[in-house]
């Protein structure tokens, strides 16, 4: 399980650090996936988004209705149609989430070492004294001495715009907490997440169903992004009930893990689902500070070792608001392509961010020269030792093509396929983000390709 061994070339030579990076031919081969909502829904932006290098463009139902989705992606599909570059689509569902709804929209202060009711009544309005939420369960979740953490969408990470509660005491199904910190509150809808508390809800809710039955059957999704996948089950019902709406059987489903829950049966959902998303957001509320790195370390390895794809999230939360990264995002950006990433999903940054093209071009730029030192060799001998002999013969072509490829540094492997078995067996022994190019010509699995080839 340990992925300890440095997957980048040495030496480096620092002269190098100075030159101007080389234009290639293909874009970074890590995927970007964008979220699409008010600053990024018309055309013009998507265009721009789509020709900056996003492959996937994801549409987040915890906020607004299907209609508000459907105009956002009627836009994608004329970007797509301008701009010739295909795009897949992402359907996040609402899961168990908790949510604080606030319908006057008034900013709501509230100062540390103050108290706050946390309460089911949502007939209340939300105030510094008062939040109403949509769970009347939470009262019998927890206890004193437990962490609550209450931000905007995606908790901007802001100690001013979020808030740390400790639960004081339990008053029938009102929960009083502590106010840790001084924040103010704005917006109409705050998302809360208990620390390490099991949440008594459905993981795919009967909103969640209708949404998927509709829009998703509808707009034939290409991906689902399962939020607080806890177990394996929860992977398995949605499958089944994918399976059952005929134009989603080609669906692929990836695992949202967020929680404690989700990390403690790690193993199982990935062996259920098709892809794994690291919710670093609201696993570094359930973990603690020092331990996020060791379960994205070991999340990717076990990702990458079983041929499945994974996305890492909250990269560049600071270009929500800032045209440029900090020097530690664009390390963290480059470590996590480094650690064997497939895809950086980016929530706030694309969603209500400033500068959501130059998010999506500058976090491009950052995978791409983590590609270029990516040792390739390394990763293919640990990948192949892993899978151990004998192998199967799909496995052993596969490796016997990545084995030519590196031996005569080839640029590119063209894979032709029908299923996409073989081209996803080769990307398994050959990774995503290696400096040698994977095409798939997966003309019967690719419904986007399909879709999109009429224009």
């Amino acid at each position: 399980m340990h992925s300890s061994h440095l997957l980048l070339e040495e030496p480096i030579r620092m002269a190098s650090i100075l030159e101007p990076s080389k234009a290639s031919f293909f874009p970074a081969m890590t995927k970007i996936v964008g979220t699409l909502g008010p600053k990024s829904r018309s055309v013009e932006v998507i265009s721009a988004c789509l020709k900056a290098g996003m492959s996937v463009a994801r549409f987040d139902f915890s906020w607004g209705g299907p209609e508000y989705h459907q105009e956002t992606l009627e836009n994608l599909k004329a970007a797509v149609k301008v701009t010739k570059k295909l795009c897949a689509v992402m359907l996040d569902t609402v899961g168990p989430e908790l949510q604080v709804v606030n319908k006057s929209e008034t900013a709501i202060s509230l100062l540390a070492d103050g108290l706050v009711v946390l309460t089911p009544d949502q007939k209340r309005e939300a105030s510094s004294e008062v939040l109403p939420i949509n769970f009347d369960g939470l009262s019998k979740a927890v206890k004193p001495g437990d962490t609550i953490f209450v931000g905007q969408y995606l908790f901007t990470g802001s100690e001013t715009t979020s808030v740390w509660l400790e639960v004081s005491e339990v008053k029938g199904n009102d929960v009083v907490c502590v106010i840790k910190n001084s924040a103010t509150l704005a917006g109409s809808l705050f998302t809360l997440h208990a620390s390490q508390i099991h949440i008594g809800l459905p993981t795919l809710s009967d909103k969640d169903k209708e949404v998927i039955s509709t829009w998703g059957v509808q707009n034939k999704i290409d991906f689902l992004s399962l939020s607080y996948t806890r177990h394996a089950e929860d992977v398995r019902q949605a499958r089944e009930y994918l399976s059952k709406l005929g134009d989603l059987y080609q669906t692929q489903i990836f695992a949202k893990i967020e929680n404690a829950e989700g990390l403690t049966h790690f193993d199982e959902i990935l062996q259920e689902a098709d892809g794994i998303i690291l919710s670093r957001g609201n696993l570094g509320i359930d973990l603690p500070p020092e331990k996020v790195f060791l379960f994205q370390k070991a999340a990717l390895y076990k990702c990458n070792m079983a041929g499945k794809p994974a996305v890492v999230t909250r990269v560049v939360d600071s270009m929500t608001d800032n045209l440029r990264p900090t020097r530690a995002e664009a390390t963290d950006v480059a470590n996590a392509v480094l650690d064997g990433s497939d895809a950086i999903l980016l929530g706030a940054e694309t969603l209500r961010g400033l500068y959501p093209v130059e998010t999506i071009s500058t976090v491009g730029r950052i995978c791409a020269e983590a590609e270029k030192v990516f040792n390739q060799d390394l990763y293919f001998k640990k990948t192949v030792k892993y899978v151990g002999e004998p192998m199967t013969h799909l496995e052993s072509i596969a490796s016997s093509a990545v084995r030519a490829a590196i031996k005569v540094k080839a640029s590119v492997i063209i894979c032709f396929t029908s299923s996409g078995r073989a081209a996803r067996q080769g990307n398994h022994l050959l990774s995503e983000v290696s400096s040698l190019c994977l095409l798939i010509h997966d003309i019967l699995r690719n419904q986007r390709a399909q879709q999109m080839s009429q224009y």
